[in-house]
């Protein structure tokens, strides 16, 4: 899948979903360059949201990308452009699993500054009044057994379309004030060439050993193994 619309505006490359004014290009750009930090969040996330207000769209999320592991402590924003950019790779992998069904955000844009090395942001319409599935595992039982169901079809319908997602865990599935699902932070997306089998096991795995980690309740442990 292909972005439809590109621009350059000042120094900063960006795809498009939709049209956006100069106008709005340069209220993007004024929110990538105020300072922002690493949001801390249950498992530890690695990304900065600030939400907006685009005319014309709506609410929007920015989200600002950083670097994990120990090279956050020498580079915390910028990447080695090896190819496409990790901003327009997730931007790209939103747009695909939509097109499966999967509820993710929907993508408006995606920006970066830089050649060899890159500064980069992602721009999605604002999910209203969420919480992650790590937060509300700590305190509604009953409604996270409720959410799990959601997310277990969520799960089967990438594993039946060969699609792995290297980082799924409660931390990066939120749910919205209706108790509806979304599947975030898909930067690290590929397509799956083994059989099934070996993808649901690496799912399971990743999806275990987060909760482990961080002891979340194992009531998420216990509905995603015995449905998947």
């Amino acid at each position: 899948m292909t972005t439809s619309l590109t621009r350059t505006y000042d120094t900063y490359h960006f795809g498009l979903s939709l049209n956006l004014s100069d106008k709005g290009l340069k209220q993007l750009i004024r929110i990538f360059e105020a300072p922002t930090d690493k949001c801390d969040t249950i498992l530890g996330g690695r990304t900065s949201i600030t939400i907006t207000h685009l005319e014309g769209i709506g609410s929007v999320a920015v989200k600002h990308y950083y670097r994990g592991g120990l090279v956050q402590y020498i580079n915390r924003r910028k990447y080695l452009n090896l190819g496409k950019t990790r901003c327009q790779i997730e931007y790209e992998w939103l747009q695909k699993v939509k097109t499966i069904g999967i509820n993710a955000p929907e993508p408006i844009a995606f920006a970066y500054r830089g050649r060899l090395l890159y500064q980069a942001w992602l721009v999605t319409r604002e999910i209203k009044h969420h919480q992650t599935l790590a937060q509300i595992s700590r305190t509604n039982e009953e409604r996270s057994r409720m959410v799990m169901k959601e997310v277990i079809k969520q799960i089967a319908t990438l594993i039946k379309n060969n699609i792995y997602h290297t980082d799924l865990h409660p931390g990066n599935i939120i749910v919205d004030n209706q108790n509806y699902v979304y599947l975030l932070d898909f930067d690290k997306g590929s397509f799956f060439k083994g059989e099934k089998n070996i993808l649901k096991d690496r799912y399971l795995r990743r999806w275990k050993r987060a909760i482990q980690k961080h002891r979340l309740p194992e009531v998420l442990n216990e509905i995603i193994f015995s449905d998947l």
